[in-house]
């Protein structure tokens, strides 16, 4: 309901939420990394974060998530943002970028097929807390 362009993700590691008083306000969900390269065992991505926009509630879940899965055994935590993001929330939260990527033409390749959900061809920025 939150989430600007996505939907939510299939299959993921665990979630967490952030709450102000009784009220859920946001929520995070950790998985395995969407790029093979990453997924070495030791590596999760926060695939989605989505608030109701309360003040920090963001950054609280990227540095809740790292904790979480370092307790977890887990020695890397990637996500990426889109042109336009800021990325104030993964500074605030003690993440660092680690590259700024290209767009590519598209997620649909010949093996797997996949719909342009209208985030294809953008540049991203990938970041990581380690």
């Amino acid at each position: 309901m939150w989430h600007r362009h996505h939907q939510p993700p299939i299959g993921h590691k665990f979630s967490i939420g952030v709450a102000e008083g009784d009220k859920l306000v946001g929520v995070a969900m950790i998985g395995r990394p969407i790029g093979r390269a990453f997924d070495d065992g030791l590596t999760l991505e926060v695939n989605r974060t989505a608030t109701d926009g309360t003040k920090n509630a963001n950054s609280m879940l990227y540095a809740a998530a790292w904790r979480a899965a370092k307790a977890l055994g887990y020695g890397r935590l990637v996500t990426y943002t889109m042109t336009g993001e800021t990325g104030a929330s993964l500074r605030a939260a003690g993440w660092h970028v680690v590259a700024e990527l290209k767009a590519r033409k598209g997620w649909s390749v010949p093996s797997r097929p996949r719909e342009d959900h209208g985030v294809d061809a953008m540049p991203r920025t990938l970041w990581e807390a380690s």
